[in-house]
């Protein structure tokens, strides 16, 4: 069974090792204001003058400057076999984490972080990169968004569904990674409703579409304490 470590009833921000600025540190807070540190994310935090709650992670990246002011913070999970990206979604218990620092810096890092979405469904955690809002969307979900915005699917395992409200119906489409894939469809009508046949398709939106991906996973209540 997984440790729990942080235990919130608000979203939490979750920082890892690679590239994320000031500026998108401070939006993730205004969402989710409890911090967490993946390993190398705590070194980045500090950079920007924060000090996160909790480090989880296996501690190969992060540095001893980090460890020593970070001492009574570190959560070490020493097993090799997943990403210090899983062991942290598998290691908190909030509405929903923000993830800052994941989005692919390097190739591998980020394949494995989409990977681990789809392995920790329960987390509801949403990437975030300067451009984008990445998550793993429920069996049904319901959108609130501008007519004309792009939204992509890209599916992690076999998968068909339905929709309303975009330019190009998922219906009759058969979805999986070495097959169909749905970039850069377009929303049609403000209400884009998307129903799944399994809990295996990635929803990739534009980061101004956070709040909107936030009440779609009925998480909005979460946000700042609300």
């Amino acid at each position: 069974m997984n440790q729990v470590i942080v235990e919130s009833l608000h979203g939490v921000t979750l920082a890892g090792g690679g590239p994320f600025g000031k500026a998108a540190l401070l939006r993730a807070l205004q969402f989710a204001p409890r911090i967490v540190g993946a390993d190398g994310g705590a070194d980045r935090l500090l950079r920007h003058g924060v000090e996160p709650e909790a480090v989880i992670g296996d501690f190969d990246s992060v540095s001893a400057a980090a460890r020593s002011r970070l001492a009574d913070r570190l959560f070490p999970i020493a097993e090799q076999e997943t990403t210090d990206f899983d062991k942290a979604l598998r290691s908190i218990r909030a509405p929903f984490l923000l993830g800052l620092g994941f989005a692919g810096a390097r190739l591998d890092h980020g394949l494995a972080v989409l990977n681990a979405l789809v392995r920790q469904p329960q987390a509801k955690c949403l990437v975030l990169s300067p451009q984008d809002v990445v998550f793993l969307a429920p069996r049904q979900l319901d959108l609130d968004l501008p007519v004309g915005s792009r939204l992509s699917l890209f599916p992690m395992g076999a998968v068909t569904g339905e929709s309303e409200g975009l330019r190009w119906p998922l219906q009759d489409l058969q979805f999986a990674p070495d097959a169909m894939i749905g970039t850069s469809n377009k929303v049609a009508a403000r209400q884009v409703r998307l129903r799944f046949s399994a809990q295996k398709m990635l929803v990739i939106l534009p980061i101004k579409s956070l709040p909107a991906a936030l009440n779609g996973l009925g998480v909005g209540s979460a946000v700042r304490g609300e």
